[in-house]
């Protein structure tokens, strides 16, 4: 993923402030896990909670790019803190979809933690494949010039799109794409891996 997106540039200089605090990087993604747990137990809430656990998830996010940005801002970069950056990440964004899932009960019945699920291990298992086994590539959209964004920062439309009243279809839709993109991946990847070796 990359380094430079439109969220890694608006919490650059925030991040440059609390650089010379002692602040490590491991502390902001325990932040970041924290209030991404937060998110998904005020998304399964009754209102107005889902409204506030979207603003929770959007400082979920920031935090997100925040610790890998001072990490390298202060050249505390590690393996063991980049693999808890992407335990925390995946944790977040699955578990979201859960409490999403779960605060659907009464629309959708046993449905909603259902497709919340769904959501979550689609979620999981593209984490794993792209991290873990690298089957694929990781790739940014230059959306124009200096702005780039990546495959992660589509989760901004997680509060937009609840805030908007959108909470259901996003659900479904997440409990279709995600899956079938995880199998897509899973099938392109081994081919790939397949050719590669002969």
């Amino acid at each position: 993923m990359s380094a430079n997106t439109v969220i890694h540039r608006i919490v650059r200089p925030a991040v440059r402030r609390v650089a010379p605090s002692g602040v490590t990087p491991n502390q902001i993604t325990s932040a970041r896990l924290v209030t991404g747990l937060a998110a998904a137990l005020a998304f399964a809430a009754a209102p107005p909670w889902p409204a506030i656990g979207g603003a929770i998830f959007l400082l979920s996010m920031l935090l997100d790019r925040a610790d890998g940005e001072l990490a390298r801002q202060t050249g505390q970069s590690s393996p063991d803190g980049h693999v808890y950056d992407l335990l925390a990440d995946c944790t977040s964004n699955a578990i979201a979809f859960l409490g999403l899932g779960v605060g659907q009960v009464a629309a959708l019945g046993a449905w909603g933690p259902f497709l919340g699920l769904l959501a979550g291990l689609g979620i999981a298992a593209l984490f794993w494949q792209l991290h873990v086994l690298k089957l694929g590539e990781v790739r940014g959209w230059d959306l124009a010039p200096g702005i780039l964004v990546d495959p992660d920062d589509l989760m901004v439309f997680v509060p937009l799109l609840l805030w908007v009243g959108a909470t259901v279809p996003m659900l479904f839709a997440a409990a279709l794409i995600t899956p079938a993109l995880a199998v897509l991946l899973g099938v392109t990847g081994r081919r790939k891996a397949r050719a590669g070796q002969g």
